[in-house]
């Protein structure tokens, strides 16, 4: 396979000096501080004259048509995202077709649309000023996109520096993006897709990999953008805090860990296997790297199935998973955690604790049931199963995590008890609830880490009095 140029820029705008060619078949431009400050000068450019000549409205079309191709699996574009992503995001080839799949229908025209209805409640405030409803005396409001944002995506889930991008041209702001290492390809490929359909358009986005840290030209980066969107670990996060301006608008994706909690009425109809495949998909997906992945299921006792039954069937149903979509090839450090965490709960068992295994012979899945506990952030597909007496007792185990718990689907649950729990999980830090079959993908509206997806960057400007 040929080496992938992991960026896409406007033309003319980088230097033509490449490294020298990685592992995994990526080469990247050496950037400077002055590269980076006349890219960021020729994105603000071709911005005024992209928001002058398009509505929002507009840009969701140009973008859903770019977007569009990526869901077409006969499509060259699909092809190549198809065949570079397991080798640069260490997928499978099935994941890597399950992952362009569920991150593409988000990038359609209808579902950008509905995007911008949930945000605005009138997305023509980003091209003009609108009537704002309710006020007493007359106000008109309009929102404006930072000029340009830049975007430091992370590696740990394909596309989402994609969607970050998608995000920023429709809202009118130009975009610089460094994704993760391991989320290269799709950003790179939407931003050549769209320079086929939207030319112009194109020529605000920009995409160019290059290693994180403290180099000139990061710096450089940071110095040039309004706003910064920043995925990554707590370290990264704190780290970015340090280098930005006063002034510039931050907006922080930190590391978060998801959980399901299952109630009696989850296998009442007797669908055990259906509940249990879901759940290993909600396992599977990203191979547990995404922060909706969950890393423990809390199930009352009591029900027509017990936690142990439970606990079997996940395992089987990751088991069957496997020649579908198959887990990708664990790092040594991610074996030895592997490794410690099997052996560890071997020894509870045989201490006579409530404690057992269910693994592959491999390191493909691996399932532990035990006593609940505050749940761990698990690698490899591997996940903790917890009894519980009541579902409300998940609160108690899940409250350590604070700002930190990400999303809790849920099953089996009346609508009293269901709400009821929600408003617990809320109050502990939870910012996303929802079913099983849900959890992998949130949908485009979601407010994400508990803020909408767009109105973290914009800023909203108030005409007061009547027209």
């Amino acid at each position: 396979m040929s080496a992938f140029d992991a960026w896409a820029v406007p033309a003319n705008t980088l230097p033509p000096g490449l490294t020298t060619l990685t592992a995994d078949g990526l080469r990247w431009p050496c950037l400077d501080a002055e590269a980076c400050r006349g890219l960021a000068r020729t994105l603000r450019a071709a911005r005024g004259i992209v928001v002058a000549d398009h509505t929002a409205r507009c840009r969701a079309a140009l973008i859903g048509r770019a977007g569009a191709r990526f869901l077409d699996r006969d499509d060259p574009l699909r092809r190549e995202a198809e065949e570079r992503l397991p080798p640069t995001a260490g997928l499978s080839a099935g994941m890597a077709r399950a992952v362009i799949d569920g991150m593409a229908r988000d990038w359609t025209e209808q579902r950008l649309l509905a995007m911008l209805a949930a945000e605005l409640h009138d997305p023509a405030a980003l091209d003009r000023f609108v009537n704002s409803p309710g006020v007493p005396g007359g106000l008109r409001v309009r929102s404006y996109a930072p000029s340009l944002s830049l975007h430091l995506g992370a590696s740990t889930v394909p596309g989402v520096s994609a969607t970050s991008l998608v995000r920023a041209l429709l809202i009118g702001s130009s975009a610089l993006v460094k994704p993760g290492r391991a989320d290269v390809v799709l950003p790179v490929l939407f931003t050549r897709a769209l320079a086929e359909v939207a030319p112009e358009l194109a020529a605000m986005a920009a995409v160019v990999y290059w290693e994180g840290g403290t180099s000139a030209a990061e710096q450089a980066a940071l110095d040039e953008a309004d706003a910064v969107v920043v995925y990554g670990g707590d370290e990264t996060i704190r780290a970015v805090r340090t280098r930005v301006r006063a002034a510039t608008r931050l907006v922080l994706y930190h590391h978060r860990i998801s959980a399901a909690v299952l109630g009696r009425e989850a296998f009442a109809a007797g669908g055990l296997e259906d509940v249990a495949e879901t759940c290993a998909r909600a396992v599977a997906m990203f191979d547990q790297r995404g922060c909706v992945s969950p890393h423990a299921f809390f199930v009352e006792e009591g029900g027509a199935v017990s936690p142990q039954g439970f606990a079997a069937a996940l395992a089987a149903a990751l088991d069957v998973l496997e020649s579908v979509l198959p887990a990708a090839k664990v790092t040594p450090a991610e074996g030895a955690w592997l490794q410690q965490l099997r052996s560890t709960a071997e020894l509870r068992a045989a201490a006579g604790e409530a404690v057992e295994v269910f693994s592959a012979p491999g390191t493909a899945w691996t399932v532990v049931l035990e006593p609940a506990a505050v749940p761990e952030p698990c690698v490899a597909r591997s996940v903790r199963v917890h009894p519980v007496r009541e579902a409300w007792e998940a609160c108690t185990h899940l409250a350590p995590l604070g700002a930190h718990l990400q999303t809790v689907g849920l099953a089996g649950l009346q609508p009293i008890h269901r709400e009821l729990l929600a408003a617990g999980l809320g109050e502990i830090g939870a910012v996303r609830i929802c079913a099983l079959s849900e959890v992998p993908f949130p949908p485009p509206w979601w407010h994400h880490d508990g803020q909408g997806p767009l109105a973290p960057l914009l800023r909203w400007v108030d005409l007061e009095g009547p027209p």
